[in-house]
């Protein structure tokens, strides 16, 4: 606990002086004020993120974080849990999603298992950081101890400083975990008040008949284990994932680290909104990749108080959203570098 706690009193307010020299720097460029949206937005909050007027972006890093649930036993998804295991095996051989994504916007993906029920042999692009086979079956009793949160939340933050370390300039969540879309609208329904029925969806693509049968495992779950809305960690514990506390736990290491992040779709934004109701200066620091068409994820980012890049009707998960929405926050951030000023272009500002 004294990790998160470390790292919860490093995380700082935006500097706003930086952001008015980022915009000063922005309004004196070739153009309209304002007139690339925003792309200005993006590039100003990197340059207050980072420190810097000049940021370096160069190096981006995508971590899909990979864990097993319990709660499948209840028929919550289209897939038995072994295709975790099989997709993380696709990851680490280059031929999933993210992996496209990411190799086209230049970005490095990292597997992380946190979870898995399987034991990985050592592999490039996989970082072994299991905490237990998986979570329990929240419909019986809680998903994890206390100490797994903690320790799977400490994951997070230890990447987090791994790329401060390194210099990684943008980092990406990305997750895979069968049946992950459960635990994440348990988590929104028992933070917001929101009905389980108003914030959850067929994840996978299940069935009319599999949905009404999900909604009521959530119930069931809830009413069982009586998380607290008003701890987080509880939550968390109670009806969440491990590969989630990871996530939660990378997005408060970024905010502590001046690192910006971007967050995937449902099961991501879950993560950040634990992080994000640890700490509420946390949000500054995350840029939300996109809407899920799942239907809790409109919740999850209206709570955090962020607004999402893309609507693309994404529903896979892994990264994807985050890598291709990487591209146009250092879109934005090549404007505030590179883009001629109205003295260097011998053009009239006036």
């Amino acid at each position: 606990m004294d990790i998160i706690k470390e790292t919860l009193s490093r995380i700082k307010p935006l500097s706003r002086e930086l952001l008015q020299q980022a915009q000063a720097k922005l309004d004196n460029k070739t153009k309209p004020p304002g007139s690339l949206g925003r792309l200005e937005e993006f590039a100003r909050r990197i340059a207050a993120i980072s420190g810097s007027l000049n940021p370096d972006m160069s190096k981006k890093v995508v971590f899909t974080f990979a864990g097993d649930h319990g709660v499948t036993e209840e028929g919550v998804s289209l897939f038995p849990r072994e295709v975790t295991t099989q997709m993380v095996l696709n990851f680490l051989s280059g031929g999933a999603g993210i992996n496209v994504l990411a190799r086209h916007v230049g970005a490095e993906v990292r597997v992380v298992d946190v979870g898995v029920d399987y034991d990985f042999a050592d592999t490039v692009g996989l970082i072994r950081k299991k905490v237990a086979r998986g979570t329990k079956n929240f419909a019986k009793g809680p998903a994890m101890s206390r100490a797994e949160t903690i320790a799977a939340l400490t994951v997070g933050i230890e990447l987090a400083e791994q790329c401060r370390a390194e210099g990684v300039g943008l980092v990406g969540t990305g997750e895979m975990g069968i049946g992950n879309t459960t635990p994440s609208s348990a988590i929104i329904a028992a933070i917001s008040g929101k009905t389980v029925a108003e914030v959850t969806h067929r994840g996978t693509g299940i069935g009319d008949e599999a949905l009404v049968n999900k909604i009521r495992v959530i119930e069931q779950g809830l009413a069982l284990n009586k998380p607290d809305p008003h701890d987080p960690l509880d939550v968390l514990t109670k009806v969440g994932g491990l590969e989630i506390a990871a996530i939660a736990g990378l997005v408060l290491g970024c905010a502590a680290n001046s690192i910006p992040v971007v967050i995937d779709g449902f099961i991501s934004t879950a993560g950040a909104m634990i992080a994000s109701e640890l700490h509420p200066d946390v949000r500054d620091y995350i840029f939300a990749a996109h809407e899920s068409v799942e239907i809790g994820h409109s919740f999850m980012l209206e709570r955090i108080g962020v607004e999402p890049i893309l609507d693309l009707k994404f529903r896979l998960g892994e990264g994807t959203g985050a890598a291709l929405a990487m591209t146009l926050i250092e879109a934005g951030v090549k404007v505030l570098k590179e883009m001629a000023t109205f003295e260097q272009a011998g053009v009239s500002n006036c």
